[in-house]
């Protein structure tokens, strides 16, 4: 059974989808319909701005769910999902790759998203680190005992979590990881603490967006980030992605999942190679790849 997963945060790069807007005349269509959606020429930034340009989190969410839905869109045929998955704001391509959301709802979706998202972390600021080396108990167990917010927000793969909260909750729950054992607790480059309780005014505002939004059945079971558990209703789905602002992203849970239910192999739809890495953690036997149009 084929598995495509698809990338979030993070994966964007300068250049990112120029080639396909170049050699495909629906990619072409597609990238010009988000310019008018979005109200700006994000394909500017996306192929001829700089790193730090495309670091903004109005910029980068869609750009990297441009990028994914695009390509999947222009693999046509080659496309044929069995079940698909995404990570984080991967899950709205996943959501669009299916079948669930329209390209424009999805878009306006993911916009929607970055905004709410960027005014929580104005609210109060935040961060995330990423700690290497420990298992997930631990990891849990530690935050729990945290004074200030901080909770566990990626369960990305065995001995490599990410962890959210007040910059004075992740700077005390680092100094507690490393005495535990970690290997190493890193403060990461980020807006705010994604996936973590102090989303929760982002939440609130995306929840009507997603509630106005129509979703239709997929055309293959979705695995959703909040439970890492396979979905195809609608209504159901709907839930899951207003939970996943506030909610941890358990991707080696998905993974494990996807593997269980007959995955034999995955393909990354999107920028980056990242998860692919992350599926090798949990099985290094399975067949890895990059979606790339012919």
């Amino acid at each position: 059974m084929k598995a495509y997963i698809f990338p979030g945060q993070g994966a964007q790069f300068p250049g990112m989808g120029k080639d396909l807007y170049e050699q495909s005349e629906k990619a072409h269509e597609l990238f010009e319909k988000a310019n008018e959606i979005l109200g700006f020429r994000i394909t500017d930034v996306m192929f001829d701005g700089t790193a730090e340009d495309l670091v903004q989190t109005n910029v980068t969410q869609p750009a990297i769910f441009l990028h994914s839905v695009v390509l999947a869109t222009v693999l046509g045929d080659e496309f044929k999902p069995d079940m698909v998955a995404g990570h984080s704001l991967g899950e709205f391509s996943a959501l669009v790759a299916a079948g669930a959301l329209s390209f424009e709802d999805g878009l306006r979706l993911v916009a929607a998203r970055a905004n709410a998202m960027q005014k929580a972390c104005e609210i109060q600021p935040s961060t995330m680190a990423a700690i290497l080396g420990l298992d997930d108990f631990t990891v849990e167990d530690v935050c729990r005992q945290v004074s200030n917010v901080v909770v566990t927000a990626n369960y990305n793969c065995p001995g490599q979590l990410v962890i959210s909260g007040t910059i004075a909750g992740i700077d005390e729950a680092c100094e507690k990881l490393l005495a535990a054992g970690a290997k190493r607790a890193l403060i990461l480059k980020v807006g705010g603490a994604f996936h973590s309780p102090l989303m929760e005014s982002a939440r609130v505002e995306l929840e009507a967006a997603i509630v106005a939004t129509e979703i239709k059945a997929p055309v293959c079971p979705v695995y959703q980030n909040i439970d890492a558990k396979p979905y195809t209703d609608p209504a159901l789905i709907k839930q899951n992605l207003i939970a996943q602002l506030t909610g941890a992203v358990r991707w080696t849970q998905t993974v494990k999942h996807m593997l269980e239910d007959g995955a034999t192999s995955f393909t990354e739809v999107g920028p980056g190679n990242v998860l692919q890495g992350l599926v090798k953690k949990l099985d290094r036997a399975i067949p890895t790849q990059s979606a790339v149009l012919a």
